[in-house]
């Protein structure tokens, strides 16, 4: 495709379908997979000092064990605003505080909750698709309108279609395969 608006127009596709993909893994990485993991806590939102301050900037979290994480908090006074965010995210954890580090022990998951969680990775993943199919369909309807205003011919538009397709179908492929592989590792005990 040497027409340069419709291959500016492919390429935002490509850029727009590869942001969405990132965004889904980071979210697939919050999701519990029966092991304690430090990106469990990456949305929880500490109050620190009046701002909503995300928990990794106000301390440090490690997982020194498959079910402990352990949060040291940079500024020791913040400790029971960092255990009041943790507990606030809902995530089904309960923080202990021992005056310097706050111990977040992280029970094994039932069998109907990893269901739960799988259905969950399942349920972005969907979302992901979804934005996926909306870029497609913006990218489609300007192209076709650059095809309209510039003269091209149909073989140009069909091609750039075709591209257009290609793209969406190998980024919905990455999607199921990482949506797979998370669901396996969630349900494995």
């Amino acid at each position: 495709m040497s027409d340069t608006p419709i291959q500016d127009q492919l390429d935002s596709a490509d850029e727009q379908m590869q942001e969405t993909v990132s965004y889904l893994r980071k979210e697939l990485n919050t999701i519990r997979a029966g092991r304690a993991t430090p990106a469990m806590l990456n949305n929880v939102k500490v109050d620190y000092y009046g701002s909503k301050t995300p928990l990794n900037q106000v301390a440090s979290i490690n997982a020194p064990q498959a079910d402990l994480l352990v949060v040291q908090p940079f500024d020791k006074n913040a400790i029971s605003d960092i255990e009041r965010g943790i507990m606030m995210a809902n995530l089904g954890l309960n923080p202990s505080n021992d005056g310097s580090n706050i111990r977040i022990p992280v029970p094994p998951l039932s069998e109907e909750r990893r269901r739960e969680l799988a259905g969950t990775a399942r349920e972005r993943a969907e979302e992901a698709k979804i934005s996926i199919r909306n870029i497609r369909r913006d990218i489609k309807d300007a192209i076709q309108r650059i095809v309209k205003e510039q003269n091209l011919s149909e073989d140009v538009r069909y091609g750039a279609e075709e591209d257009l397709q290609e793209l969406t179908d190998m980024y919905v492929e990455r999607i199921n395969t990482m949506t797979e592989r998370k669901a396996d590792e969630i349900m494995e005990v």
